[in-house]
C-alpha cells in the first residue's frame, strides 16, 4: 500500500494549490460554501495529476531504471508491477470523473479531461520536443488556476494568469537545469529531451523568464484593489526567485522544487512571509 501511494506522488500535489489562486487573491477565502467547492476541486485535482504520475511511471520504466534518483520509483524498482500500476490508473481516471460530475460541474470535468488529454500527448510526443515540453508543463497551472476559478464563480486577474505562466516556465527550466547537472553524460539514456538543452541555453533562457516573472507580479500588484499596499510584497517575490537561483547554481536542488521547501529555511520563511502579508492586506485591508 505505501508503494501504491509512492506511486501517486503526494509530494507532488503541492502544486495543485494554485487551484485556491482565485480565491485567495479575490477576498472569498473565508466563504464556506464557496471554499467547500475550491477543497474539492483541489482534492479532485490532485487524483487527476496522479493518473498522470502514474501513467508517466509506467511508460517511462525502462528509461526511468537508468536514472541516479528514478530507479527508486515503485514501477522501476519492481515495488509494484505494471498491471497493478495499470489498474489503478483506469481507477483513479473513473473516479474523477464520477465525482466530478456528482459534485461540481461539467466545465470543470471538461477542465480534468483537457488536462489528462494535454498530459497524455505530453508523456508521448510533446516532452521530447525542445521548449514545447516546458510550455506544457505551463498550460497544466493555467488549467489548475481555471479550474479555481470556475469552482468558485471568480474571474481571475490576466496579470496573475500570466504570473501563474511565468513562474511554471521558470520552475519548468531549473528542472531541465538541474537534470541536466545531475545526469551528465548520462543524460541522453534516461530523458531524450535533455540532449537538446545545454546549462549555457537555459541560461539565457532564465534571463528572460526571470525578470518576467516579477515584471508580470508587480503590475498584477498595481492593477489590484489593494495596489498601494500590495506592492510591498514585491522585494519577498523578488527574494524568492533569488534564492532558488542561488539554490540552483549552489547546490543543484531546483530539480525538485518540493524539496526547495523542505531543505531551505531561508526560502521557506520568505514564502510563509509572502503568504501572511498577501492574507492581511487582502482580508485585513492593511
Amino acid at each position: 500500500m505505501g508503494a501504491i501511494i509512492e506511486l501517486m506522488r503526494p509530494k507532488q500535489w503541492s502544486k495543485n494549490f494554485f487551484v485556491f489562486a482565485a480565491i485567495i487573491f479575490s477576498g472569498n477565502f473565508l466563504h464556506t460554501s464557496v471554499l467547500e467547492n475550491n477543497i474539492l476541486t483541489f482534492i479532485l485535482f490532485c487524483m487527476t495529476s496522479s493518473t498522470i504520475y502514474v501513467l508517466n511511471d509506467i511508460v517511462d520504466v525502462e528509461k526511468d531504471k537508468c536514472h541516479p534518483d528514478k530507479k527508486n520509483r515503485p514501477i522501476a524498482s519492481g515495488r509494484v508491477s505494471k498491471n497493478k500500476a495499470i489498474t489503478l490508473d483506469i481507477l483513479l481516471f473513473i473516479l474523477v470523473i464520477c465525482l466530478t460530475y456528482i459534485f461540481l460541474n461539467v466545465e470543470i470535468l471538461l477542465i480534468f479531461l483537457l488536462y489528462i488529454i494535454v498530459n497524455i500527448f505530453y508523456s508521448f510526443k510533446l516532452k521530447n520536443l525542445v521548449i514545447i515540453d516546458v510550455m506544457t508543463i505551463a498550460f497544466g497551472f493555467v488549467l489548475r488556476v481555471e479550474s479555481g476559478s470556475i469552482a468558485t464563480g471568480v474571474q481571475v486577474s490576466p496579470w496573475l494568469f500570466l504570473c501563474t505562466i511565468l513562474l511554471a516556465l521558470f520552475l519548468g527550466l531549473n528542472k531541465r537545469k538541474s537534470e541536466i547537472v545531475t545526469l551528465k553524460d548520462k543524460r541522453s539514456s534516461s530523458r531524450k529531451i535533455l540532449e537538446k538543452y545545454s546549462i549555457e541555453n537555459i541560461d539565457k533562457m532564465l534571463t528572460i523568464v526571470n525578470p518576467s516573472v516579477l515584471m508580470a507580479y508587480c503590475l498584477y500588484t498595481f492593477s489590484s484593489t489593494q495596489s498601494r499596499t500590495m506592492m510591498f510584497t514585491i522585494p519577498f517575490v523578488l527574494y524568492g526567485i533569488l534564492r532558488y537561483e542561488y539554490l540552483m547554481d549552489k547546490e543543484n536542488i531546483g530539480g525538485k522544487p518540493e524539496d526547495v521547501f523542505q531543505k531551505d529555511i531561508p526560502f521557506l520563511a520568505d514564502i510563509l512571509i509572502w503568504i501572511i502579508a498577501v492574507i492581511a492586506i487582502i482580508y485585513f485591508k492593511l
